[in-house]
């Protein structure tokens, strides 16, 4: 049995990938890949995603980058989306259309550290997809 990741005030941080799956087909949630544009060349990138590495988020927020982080971070050169862009963008998604922010990485983890920075700045509405993209993938 796998842990759930929960909030300070026991709300589950993560989400089910089926669940995420079918909430973004009603539309009624944003897919926000939080992984570096070379992941994404590698990889490939997840369909109606919206893409906002979550380095270049934190550097947006003002947090300090671990130096893993920063060396991750240098090895890309950083998008020109600023501050406000980012912050129109979500308020777009989650206040104007109601709609349920789940973030995605890799595995799971930057994922959930994306959304514990979204709920600290008030979208109480954010989640992770558990697993990330590997398990998102595995559901087709």
């Amino acid at each position: 049995m796998t842990s759930q990741a929960t909030s300070q005030n026991d709300t589950p941080l993560e989400i089910n990938p089926d669940v995420a799956r079918a909430i973004v087909a009603l539309r009624i949630a944003t897919l926000i890949d939080v992984r570096q544009p070379i992941e994404l060349e590698l990889e490939g990138t997840v369909e109606a995603a919206e893409s906002i590495p979550l380095f270049d988020l934190k550097k947006l927020l003002g947090h300090v980058l671990t130096e893993t982080e920063q060396e991750i971070l240098d090895s890309d050169a950083p998008t020109p989306k600023d501050a406000r862009f980012f912050l129109s963008m979500i308020n777009k998604y989650h206040y104007q259309k109601g709609n349920v922010l789940l973030c995605i990485c890799n595995s799971g983890m930057r994922s959930l550290h994306a959304t514990q920075l979204l709920r600290s700045m008030g979208y109480d509405r954010a989640f992770s997809v558990t697993g990330g993209v590997r398990a998102w993938r595995e559901g087709r």
